[in-house]
């Protein structure tokens, strides 16, 4: 079979300024500012091919290269070096706003993004309707209104609405879940299972595991920018998910052109720290659990909180926790939390947390943070088995004799 996508040995190399402090310097230097930049690979040598009606899921820790591999097979960004081979339309939709023209309406850009595509006015035309009704009455509402007064929220769903409507004979998305509210994720989804039941090949970038395994039958895992493994979803998920556990439960990004978020929010720190228990390196079930975060916010006067959320490994969401709103500035804003000790069961664990802004709308949701594995401990038992439930709280839950009369 011929492949629809074919990708050899491209790698992208960007020149950033260097983290490393220099002694001394040129006199010339210090005068004018001048940086010494160094080389980051972003991707390295990625290869693979893909045939008409594959779905690949991309996966990934933050920074693997995830999202630069997609601007480059949508011609975004060219590669260092490598080939590339696309046959048929392509549709992207990789971040916020990608491909609208701001002082156009929404209309408007409906009708560019679908000439982008290759599509005539009336092919658009009959699927207009389809779109905004997709997209919801929000948009529906204020169509005729530039798209630069739009939320991020709008522009996520009319791009997503467009993307999917018009046609492509490959789709590649990067991330539209971590933007919008429940109902539109789930019809997002939704409409990605349609759009693959018409032997469409698409490509998606992300960190809900459940969602690649139920959309995908081929999984590429990243890692700092190379392939770690590419093959059937179940083998490639399987792989990931049993290496999780030795994950460094740390990420730091210096550079803020690097680090994953958008142009409202970026992820500048994130640590998770267990209590020490004897010289234990590893949690279980007796460890609180230290996350401490820091973000960069580019707006001034943000009403900011963050809500985090811990994950089973299998996706099902064990608790959110939220922090209070507050005003908040441009620069870097950091919060914390302890999650006390006996409060979650053994196992395997998955940390998110969004950046919401006035209580409701999502500026960004960074997916899979890090991971962990929380391990068992008993005492005085003759019973190893699994603890059933995701929780292990100690309640005070007394027991008495009140009476010796049968």
């Amino acid at each position: 079979m011929n492949s629809i996508v074919s990708v050899s040995s491209i790698s992208k190399k960007y020149q950033l300024p260097s983290s490393k402090k220099e002694v001394g310097g040129s006199f010339f230097n210090k005068i004018f500012k001048i940086n010494k930049l160094e080389d980051y690979w972003a991707v390295k040598d990625v290869s693979f091919t893909l045939n008409k009606g594959d779905k690949l899921g991309i996966i990934g820790n933050n920074g693997a290269g995830k999202s630069t591999l997609l601007k480059i097979l949508s011609k975004i960004t060219k590669p260092t070096t490598g080939k590339i081979n696309i046959q048929g339309k392509v549709a992207s939709l990789l971040e916020v706003g990608t491909g609208f023209h701001p002082e156009l309406s929404g209309r408007d850009n409906i009708y560019l993004n679908g000439a982008i595509l290759g599509m005539t006015k009336k092919q658009i035309t009959q699927q207009f309707d389809e779109i905004v009704e997709f997209a919801g009455d929000q948009i529906a509402k204020f169509l005729d209104t530039p798209v630069k007064r739009y939320s991020s929220g709008m522009y996520v769903r009319l791009g997503f609405a467009i993307s999917a409507h018009l046609d492509p004979d490959i789709l590649i998305v990067d991330e539209v879940l971590a933007v919008g509210d429940a109902d539109f994720q789930k019809k997002s989804l939704g409409k990605m299972k349609e759009v693959a039941a018409k032997e469409k090949t698409i490509l998606f970038v992300s960190h809900n595991l459940t969602a690649v395994a139920n959309l995908c039958n081929k999984t590429l895992h990243l890692e700092n920018g190379y392939v770690n493994q590419f093959g059937e979803t179940g083998e490639v998920l399987n792989h990931y998910l049993s290496a999780m556990q030795n994950n460094l439960l740390e990420q730091t990004f210096e550079h803020i052109n690097v680090a994953p978020g958008n142009d409202l929010v970026r992820l500048k720190y994130a640590k998770l720290t267990p209590s020490l228990v004897g010289n234990q390196l590893i949690a279980d079930v007796r460890s609180s659990l230290k996350i401490d975060l820091e973000f960069w916010n580019l707006i001034d006067n943000q009403n900011l909180n963050i809500s985090l959320h811990i994950y089973a490994s299998t996706g099902e969401c064990i608790f959110n926790v939220g922090t209070n709103p507050k005003i908040l500035n441009k620069g870097i804003v950091q919060a914390n939390l302890t999650i006390p000790s006996y409060f979650l069961n053994d196992g395997n664990y998955l940390v998110s947390f969004m950046v919401v802004k006035d209580k409701s709308i999502v500026l960004f949701n960074f997916e899979e943070v890090f991971n962990f594995e929380i391990a068992d401990y008993r005492e005085e038992t003759t019973w190893y088995g699994k603890w059933p439930g995701y929780v292990r709280p100690q309640f005070d839950f007394p027991i008495q004799q009140v009476s010796q009369k049968l």
